[in-house]
């Protein structure tokens, strides 16, 4: 099994897939708050530059 295959979604589908993400999300976020609540700044750094880095790779494609 390939878990690093390539393939194509349509956009409704993959409005679904960021739906359900940010659902687990909220989900977990709340759920965890007193776990991560002190790496608060560090996961925010993260997701900036992850996603960042990702914009950036989609912008230029």
């Amino acid at each position: 099994m390939n878990i690093f295959k390539t393939f194509t979604l349509k956009w409704w589908q993959t409005g679904i897939f960021k739906l359900g993400m940010l659902t687990l999300g909220i989900a977990i976020g709340t759920h965890w708050h007193a776990l991560f609540g002190g790496c608060l700044v560090v996961l925010t750094i993260a997701a900036a530059v992850s996603l960042g880095y990702i914009s950036y790779l989609w912008w230029n494609q």
